[in-house]
């Protein structure tokens, strides 16, 4: 197979036929694969009988992935924006190239920290993130990106309305429940905890208010988080509505 026909296989923007080739869907299969395998490994009445097997899947699968990636930058040459040395380095420190680096590096990585629990646990987190590499096959992350650009604005405006939302909140209540509950509103950076959760419709209720005073400011800032959350939800569909229609 030529390098020319390697990069139409590989690179969906340069298919000729709708869909994708053969070869991207065999990668997008192993990419499920991987990270189903990478989730069921989390759970250790799973992983410690089996963990002969896990360790030679994640091996097959990161052999796979490397073949792969050593095939994209030998092809890659094929855009005249990577081609040569510097073209491969250029390619290299792409968004998508670097993602498919992720797919790889935490396998080498855990190598040497075998005795570190914490970044194991987030080396098992980064192979449950190939899934992120479905979006090089999929249209609708450029539509996605398109649309959070054309209202980005708008967004920032949200969230800046947000904020100063959040911050108003948490003074009000710093203001009226300190003396009643030091521990959970004494300062206002300990009261952003309650407005964070309130706002945002979660409601732990580890922490609530207990004056009367209080308990109306609670009041306000709960029917004020229905709009909080409205608004950019309202901003994103309009935008994911407008970027489909031009598709």
């Amino acid at each position: 197979m030529t390098r020319a026909e390697l990069y139409r296989q590989l690179a969906p923007e340069t298919r000729r036929q709708r869909g994708l080739s053969g070869v991207n869907w065999v990668i997008c299969g192993l990419i499920l694969l991987a990270s189903l395998t990478a989730i069921l490994e989390t759970e250790p009445t799973l992983r410690e009988p089996a963990a002969a097997l896990f360790a030679t899947l994640e091996t097959l699968f990161v052999a796979l992935f490397s073949i792969e990636y050593l095939i994209r930058l030998y092809a890659v040459g094929e855009d005249v924006r990577y081609r040569g040395v510097l073209g491969r380095l250029r390619y290299m420190v792409s968004f998508w190239a670097l993602l498919d680096l992720v797919a790889i590096l935490p396998f080498f990585i855990g190598f040497f920290h075998q005795d570190n629990a914490f970044l194991l646990r987030l080396l098992r987190l980064a192979r449950i993130l190939r899934l992120a590499r479905l979006g090089r096959f999929s249209q609708a992350w450029s539509s996605l990106a398109c649309a959070l650009k054309t209202r980005t604005y708008e967004l920032w405006l949200s969230a800046g309305v947000a904020g100063l939302l959040l911050l108003f909140s948490s003074a009000c209540l710093y203001v009226v429940e300190a003396d009643a509950q030091p521990e959970a509103f004494g300062s206002v950076p300990r009261a952003l905890w309650w407005s964070i959760a309130t706002l945002t419709t979660v409601g732990y209720g580890d922490v609530t208010p207990i004056t009367p005073l209080g308990k109306i400011f609670a009041g306000l800032t709960a029917v004020s988080g229905i709009g909080l959350i409205a608004m950019p939800t309202g901003i994103l569909a309009a935008a994911f509505s407008e970027a489909f229609r031009k598709k």
